[in-house]
């Protein structure tokens, strides 16, 4: 039997750079952590499986962000959000492909995955973002 690997950040951004979302799942008692932690918060379970997240989503709020620390000066103006996953799982992610003035509160959206595209000192790890789903 192969073991899993572990529930760390690091593990986590490994996935991400696959083009997964994953999570740990508790299996005391079910409950999803995104990003995964060594212990439940929910029963302090120390078990835990990964688990791929859905890709889609609805825009629950946001922001337009203007004015934004060093590392992320030359994207502004950006858009971030909080995706409820189809699953209830609520996640951070920036919002692309869609001009501001057309993002509302409910769009459904999906996750797409690319490498880091902030050039500077802050850490490049594998990044996620959510787009509007094509119909």
């Amino acid at each position: 039997m192969s073991e899993q690997p572990p529930f760390t950040i690091e593990q986590f951004y490994k996935y991400i750079n696959q083009g997964k979302l994953m999570g740990g799942q508790c299996e005391k008692c079910g409950a999803i952590h995104l990003p995964p932690r060594p212990l439940c918060d929910k029963c302090f379970s120390k078990e835990f499986k990964w688990t791929e997240m859905p890709q889609t989503g609805k825009l629950l709020t946001y922001s337009i962000i203007h004015v934004a620390p060093v590392q992320f000066q030359q994207m502004a103006p950006y858009a971030v959000g909080i995706i409820q996953l189809e699953n209830g799982l609520r996640i951070p992610g920036m919002i692309r492909g869609v001009e501001h003035e057309k993002i509302k509160v409910g769009i459904e959206l999906t996750i797409e995955f690319d490498k880091s595209i902030v050039q500077s000192q802050w850490p490049q790890w594998p990044r996620y973002y959510f787009k509007p789903t094509s119909k």
